[in-house]
């Protein structure tokens, strides 16, 4: 049975059963600021997120956290707690009853097989796993040269280049800037490159690192990250990259990142169907 959470207290146990499982724990859910913004903010903020737990004969089994956006028919997993195979069953099939024809992405610890294998049986759609890294000690005062941030001259540029295939395209990024910072990589007045960043957060993360190609051995990778480790400071930061990614994990470790243990993460994405 799946019931709306009403408040913290009333999970707050079951979550830190999880905190430490290899297999099990969420890698949405690994400090105080995730806490607060992917479960807690559930409960406190209906309008834009759902909170539900799975029951057997009155035992919380699951735990399932969700930002919802109708208008976009858009939905996210926040947060994923179960180690019963049925539980993930159950809200997979609430959600095919509650919000079909939404797209659905979600974010969980890699060794979870039970979420992973019901997914794959309804044709969800796997990203490569991802390594998380973390900032330790940043390396400042490197050549920026080259970088600015987004300005409205090279908005049409940005966008131009920007990738499609994301839920924060150039669009919706240009429109937050209360939580995004872009920086722009400018070879002879023309836009090469873009990353953007988040800012507002104690551990901020780049959501888009992007360079074309032909200009991919000039620099402009290291030195947009430099610029937003510059402006970033003294705040933490985070990042994730593909886990076969030697390059860009060299590249990481050199400005001061490190890998971050058992925090590893793999992303599905699943057309929610239509009704029959």
């Amino acid at each position: 049975m799946i019931r709306i959470i009403q408040s913290f207290d009333a999970c707050r146990d079951f979550v830190c059963g999880f905190y430490g499982d290899p297999d099990f724990s969420d890698p949405m859910l690994t400090n105080e600021e995730q806490l607060q913004n992917n479960l807690i903010a559930s409960i406190e903020k209906p309008d834009k997120h759902c909170e539900w737990g799975v029951f057997q004969n009155e035992q919380l089994v699951g735990l399932f956290a969700f930002l919802v956006l109708p208008d976009e028919q858009y939905m996210q997993m926040l947060v994923g707690l179960s180690r019963d195979k049925a539980a993930y069953q159950e809200m997979l099939h609430h959600l095919a009853q509650n919000y079909p024809s939404y797209d659905a992405d979600f974010v969980f610890n890699p060794g979870n097989n039970l979420l992973k294998e019901q997914l794959e049986a309804r044709g969800a759609e796997f990203e490569p796993e991802q390594q998380k890294m973390v900032l330790g000690t940043p390396v400042l005062g490197m050549n920026t040269a080259g970088v600015e941030l987004l300005s409205g001259k090279y908005i049409p540029q940005y966008l131009a280049i920007h990738s499609k295939d994301m839920y924060w395209t150039g669009e919706k990024v240009v429109t937050a800037p209360d939580r995004f910072r872009t920086f722009l990589a400018i070879h002879e007045g023309k836009v090469i490159g873009y990353l953007d960043v988040t800012h507002c957060f104690a551990e901020n993360e780049p959501y888009d690192l992007f360079v074309l190609e032909e200009y991919r051995t000039m620099g402009y990778g290291r030195k947009m990250l430099a610029k937003a480790l510059e402006m970033n400071h003294p705040s933490g930061m985070m990042l994730l990259v593909d886990v076969d990614n030697d390059p860009a994990i060299r590249l990481f470790k050199s400005m001061g990142f490190i890998k971050a243990a058992h925090q590893n993460t793999l992303t599905a994405h699943w057309n929610v169907p239509e009704h029959n």
